[in-house]
């Protein structure tokens, strides 16, 4: 699904029937924290934190994502996404090529953004993949715990991937912490040539989903660089999963290295009027590790009947110039 391609993208992806159709409904949701939630919120509304449920349907090269306010239409063949306003029934037609630039700009924009914004008080420093080596620690955990979703029966996985500076321990280095907590169904074979779909797309653009833009992931790995690493990690580890995710919840967190944390007390503990006026104004955060962003998507209805009106611009709908 498009809101899950965080979550579906980093799943197995065993070979599928060719050219299946799928059709989805699903709800997304994602909140960003700290100095990050501060820029997000430039981009994106309240139906972020609040949650949207978008439609997905997949038939052939194209796939459809469209939600009450916006619609996406990829086509793999013509190397095209049409970006629909669903109020206004209008649409824009770019390039594979002309988004990729676009990307390549937002970059620039995000690592500049990143590099002069002034981080919350006491906020873990996101970890420069450049000067140092990092380790990955991986942990993978069945819980036990099942519930239906969407007519399946589903269980309960963990995984957790963990990015600290190489030979040091998390709590000495600082780094990040990505928890994946997913309800695994069946193999449902329509699912997996979504995720492939998703997957094809990925590689030849970039990251994306339904509620976070190709430009709001770059602004995302500008700020936390180790964000890609953990990701990649956890998308080859999933492969030994058996299931299909139904209900995934993200949690990527940043750690705080030791000298931060000591830094972060010795400020909530100046004293003094300035000290005390620099409290009143911005709270220091002396927790070790916080939240950056949480990002979660529920399957609500999966169907195998798709057709090509589900994946076509809608009746009436005019090219914006």
């Amino acid at each position: 699904s498009g809101s899950c391609a965080l979550a579906c993208t980093l799943v197995a992806l065993s070979a599928a029937p060719a050219l299946a159709d799928v059709k989805t409904r699903e709800k997304g949701q994602v909140k960003f924290e700290g100095t990050l939630g501060t820029m997000m919120r430039m981009f994106g509304g309240k139906a972020l934190s609040e949650g949207v449920v978008s439609t997905n349907a997949v038939k052939g090269e194209r796939k459809a994502t469209l939600n009450d306010t916006t619609g996406r239409i990829v086509d793999l063949g013509e190397q095209k996404v049409y970006d629909l306003d669903m109020k206004k029934k209008t649409y824009t037609v770019t390039t594979f090529d002309e988004l990729r630039q676009k990307l390549r700009e937002a970059q620039e924009r995000a690592a500049k953004q990143a590099k002069d914004a002034p981080k919350e008080a006491g906020e873990p420093a996101p970890p420069s993949s450049t000067d140092k080596q990092y380790e990955f620690d991986f942990d993978v955990k069945e819980t036990g715990q099942t519930r239906s979703i969407a007519g399946y029966d589903a269980r309960q996985v963990i995984m957790t991937v963990t990015v600290r500076e190489k030979g040091k321990t998390l709590e000495e280095s600082g780094g990040v912490v990505l928890t994946t907590d997913s309800w695994l169904g069946p193999d449902i074979p329509a699912l997996k040539e979504l995720a492939e779909f998703e997957m094809k797309y990925w590689k030849a653009i970039a990251p994306e989903t339904t509620l976070v833009s190709a430009e709001q992931m770059a602004t995302i790995a500008a700020f936390y660089p180790m964000i890609k690493p953990a990701m990649d990690r956890l998308n080859q580890e999933k492969v030994n999963l058996k299931g299909t995710p139904l209900a995934t919840t993200m949690t990527f967190e940043g750690v705080k290295s030791k000298a931060q944390a000591e830094e972060a007390s010795k400020n909530s503990a100046g004293g003094g009027l300035s000290g005390m006026l620099a409290r009143k104004i911005v709270k220091p955060d002396t927790r070790p590790r916080a939240t950056i962003f949480t990002m979660s998507s529920d399957t609500l209805e999966i169907a195998t009947a798709v057709g090509a009106a589900d994946v076509d611009i809608p009746a009436g709908f005019k090219l914006k110039n």
